[in-house]
């Protein structure tokens, strides 16, 4: 571990940032009201990007033409072949530009470019399962109502979706959402976040030239209150599709909730890796060390709680630290670096304060706990803290940076019990090699994702998402597509239909 970061020179000390335009109704323009944002890279502390920054004028020009695009556009009622199609070129395009699209990720949110590559590349790779199940949406017949009766369910594209995404995975979290929602045949008005906002401008590029129609895709920059909230709760949206804080989520489903539109969310997590003296310990280890680490813990999905059995806690947490110790941690652009640099200054400082308010409340910190001085960006050593009790924040709230708590169980039980004990249900890990074991624990908490003698592999066709506070609905999976659809009745009856009325014989009229 590098006890001091200096990164490397990047091109826009010199140049200066690239400058981006808000993407609506099919072209490219400046805010309405002529405002700009310029986000610095947090590994190098020099600005890099420069935004058109988005208002109220803006979020209504961009929801009017998604409204429009919807209900008198063709992409709606296009056959889903053709849908798929542009899909598929998108993906193509996405891969020419592969390298290009790694690096602004990289850039802008600190994350080792080694990792964002991976991340690309996933997101690649979903487009191309949204184009395959763009041809494969459908809906019911039932020929088993009767002889005069015929009933049809059709899957109709809800309309005009409102997609918000975070900062600390800029592509890959757009994936989740924008390629399934345009197979089921919707429009849509993106916002990502104002901090890593580069790549999906890219991703716009590349869909006009895929083919996609004006209108179809609406891309606005901007902060929360002006925009995000704009886009939750305003009447011409049908649905919205979130990701985010448990925070900031909850605000979203209460302005959603006054057109009662519908809405998906994937929000926080407080996820474990639970390991029991008869693993492959070696792997374990790896394990909990990449899922406490993985993009600097900025991660709903990061393993930041280790429940170890307590007959070998003690030496398998020395290992931890061991391997802790070890981790490279640099420049974001730097192929051998594996943790990058942290978000923002003030998130440096939340992270630090949940580390401090462990160490006056009686837990260990066993390594790191401290910013790592360096001649630019913001760095934060890998973090492990031992002696965690059940109760304190640092094991119940989501830190969202390099820190792994350390808690001890006794049985299966025991360890069901701590994975159940904070607010979250978002995934879990389990390490033995007794299936019973495994499975029970698995089927035992309540998390949407439990990884077995495994942690945090993803894949297109598995779904997505999590239990109590870690969201509402599931992105991925095959049934993705129809999360962005309507279900529609159709009722068909063939030949003589008896009248429920009908007039007494002798009072006909004349």
């Amino acid at each position: 571990m590098t006890a001091a970061i200096t990164p490397a020179p990047i091109a826009e000390e010199t140049a200066g940032p690239t400058a981006y335009r808000l993407l609506i109704d099919g072209a490219w323009t400046d805010a309405a009201s002529g405002r700009t944002l310029d986000r610095a890279s947090p590994g190098h502390g020099v600005p890099v990007s420069r935004y058109a920054l988005a208002g109220a004028a803006d979020v209504e020009k961009a929801i009017a033409a998604a409204r429009r695009a919807f209900d008198h556009g063709p992409w709606p009622g296009m056959k889903a072949s053709d849908r798929a199609a542009v899909l598929a070129r998108t993906a193509d395009l996405m891969q020419d530009r592969a390298d290009d699209l790694v690096r602004l990720d990289a850039l802008e949110s600190g994350k080792p470019i080694s990792q964002a590559k991976g991340e690309v590349a996933g997101a690649i790779d979903i487009w191309r399962y949204a184009a395959s199940l763009a041809r494969t949406l459908h809906g019911d017949s039932y020929a088993n109502l009767g002889e005069d009766m015929l009933g049809l369910v059709l899957r109709e594209p809800i309309g005009v979706v409102s997609i918000i995404t975070p900062w600390n995975f800029p592509l890959l979290i757009v994936s989740q959402k924008l390629p399934f929602a345009l197979a089921a045949g919707c429009t849509t008005v993106v916002k990502p976040s104002e901090m890593t906002s580069a790549s999906t401008l890219a991703l716009g590029e590349l869909l006009q030239q895929a083919g996609l129609p004006d209108g179809v895709v609406n891309i606005v920059v901007g902060h929360g209150a002006d925009v995000g909230a704009a886009m939750v709760d305003h009447p011409a949206v049908d649905m919205v599709s979130f990701t985010g804080s448990t925070r900031v989520g909850k605000q979203a489903m209460a302005a959603a909730s006054n057109t009662l539109k519908k809405v998906s969310m994937e929000l926080g997590g407080k996820n474990a890796q639970i390991v029991f003296p008869d693993a492959d310990l070696e792997a374990a280890l790896d394990a909990v060390v990449f899922g406490a680490y993985f993009n600097a813990g900025e991660c709903c999905n990061a393993g930041s709680r280790l429940l170890v059995h307590r007959s070998i806690a003690d030496d398998f947490v020395a290992q931890v630290v061991e391997l802790g110790l070890s981790v490279t941690v640099g420049d974001p652009l730097d192929p051998d670096t594996q943790v990058g640099a942290i978000i923002t200054h003030d998130h440096l400082a939340k992270v630090e304060a949940y580390v401090d308010q462990a160490d006056q409340d009686g837990a260990t910190i066993a390594a790191g706990g401290k910013r790592l001085e360096g001649s630019a960006g913001r760095y934060m050593a890998p973090t492990v803290v031992r002696d965690v009790a059940p109760g304190m924040a640092i094991a119940r709230e989501e830190v969202f940076g390099p820190v792994l708590s350390v808690l001890t169980f006794e049985d299966a039980d025991e360890a069901a019990s701590l994975v159940q004990a904070t607010d979250f249900g978002l995934s879990a890990g389990v390490w033995s090699r007794d299936i019973d074991t495994c499975i029970g624990l698995a089927r035992a908490v309540r998390t949407g994702t439990v990884w077995v003698n495994t942690f945090m592999d993803g894949y297109p066709e598995l779904p997505f998402g999590g239990y109590k506070q870690s969201g509402l609905g599931r992105e991925l999976g095959r049934n993705a597509v129809e999360d962005f659809t309507e279900t529609k009745t159709v009722q068909i009856h063939r030949g003589e239909r008896t009248n429920w009325w009908v007039r007494p014989r002798g009072n006909q009229a004349a």
